[in-house]
């Protein structure tokens, strides 16, 4: 097993098979959004023709939603998995929120929540698209002014109840939107199905990874995780690798891996962020060059999958920083891929 290829193939970061940017979204089931920017780079890089105004559209059109969703981050979902992951992450996702309320000494009362709630609400359905700046107004206006820290919390439980969700893209400011305006109901599916469909998803998409990768990535307990996993039955299975038990499904990609091919990756790419442990494609002695123990990941580099270098993706010029020893290269094709997805 070439784990490295492997992984390359089936996060879409080689031979990518997807035209549209929501494909990618769907496919990959959750992606790390939280640098705003970078993040319509990280799905984009994923398509046959990258082009940031194709992102725009289907983010302004409500086919990708960004949202708290899981371990209290940001992610990109499908809107046709929307009201299924809320579903499934919320309890999890609200129980970390109370976890930061109660180490920051908050408590938010059920009157106040679901006056707030009602607030943000009306003020997402008048204006269509709104900003954080437009809550803290509509609350003033109420006489309710909350600290930044607060009114978060008040965002993210409203989040988690399906009422707002990510509004139109903007160059450097989220917004929110009415979620009964943005996203369509769908069919609910049983727990069991959710958490199913949740779990093929991330091992189709992120394969070879283990348990551990799986219970980090998803935040769902290690009782979730492996009934998920039971519950794809011979559709999945393990391999060994250096000691360690991964699991690979039955369509598992294989071929399409060439060598010499370097990458320019957004920090919180899912080709870290997506697994507990990282030596595969990024050696020990250089992690500190692509995260801290803080959760802050840097844009790095990747040559044939091995985490090699950062780079800079706000400069005019390409430039990137080795830290594996010298690099005989040119990295100029990889960098007007970029530069094109920026402007096409």
């Amino acid at each position: 097993m070439n784990p490295i290829a492997i992984r390359l193939l089936n996060q879409q970061l080689i031979c990518p098979q997807f035209n549209n940017p929501e494909d990618v979204v769907n496919y990959m089931c959750a992606m790390q959004a939280q640098e705003y920017r970078m993040m319509r780079w990280a799905v984009e890089m994923r398509t046959s023709k990258p082009s940031a105004k194709a992102f725009k559209e289907a983010f302004d059109s409500g086919k990708i939603i960004r949202m708290h969703l899981m371990r209290g981050t940001w992610q990109l979902i499908s809107a046709d998995d929307y009201w299924n992951l809320i579903e499934l992450c919320a309890p999890k996702s609200i129980a970390v929120i109370k976890g930061w309320m109660s180490s920051n000494k908050i408590s938010i009362p059920d009157d106040e929540l679901m006056r707030v709630r009602d607030i943000l609400a009306q003020t997402a359905a008048d204006k269509k698209s709104v900003t954080k700046e437009d809550f803290v107004d509509a609350l003033a206006k109420k006489d309710i002014r909350l600290d930044n820290h607060r009114l978060s919390y008040h965002i993210r439980m409203a989040e988690m109840s399906g009422t707002i969700c990510s509004g139109d893209l903007l160059p450097m400011k989220a917004t929110y939107a009415l979620t009964a305006d943005k996203v369509k109901q769908s069919a609910k599916l049983d727990r069991d199905n959710v958490l199913m469909l949740f779990t093929r998803k991330y091992f189709q998409s992120r394969q070879p990874a283990t348990l551990e990768d799986f219970a980090w990535w998803s935040g769902l307990s290690m009782s979730d995780c492996r009934k998920g996993i039971a519950l794809l039955g011979d559709s999945i299975h393990l391999e060994k690798y250096n000691g360690r038990d991964f699991y690979l499904t039955d369509d598992c990609k294989t071929r399409g891996f060439r060598k010499d091919k370097y990458l320019l990756i957004s920090p919180y790419d899912e080709y870290l962020i997506s697994y507990k442990s990282r030596d595969i494609v990024l050696s020990e002695e250089y992690k500190h060059k692509a995260h801290n123990n803080n959760g802050i990941f840097q844009p790095i580099v990747a040559k044939d999958g091995k985490i090699c270098g950062n780079w800079s993706p706000f400069k005019k010029e390409c430039q990137v920083e080795f830290f594996d020893g010298e690099h005989d290269t040119d990295m100029q094709d990889e960098w007007a891929r970029y530069m094109k997805f920026k402007t096409k």
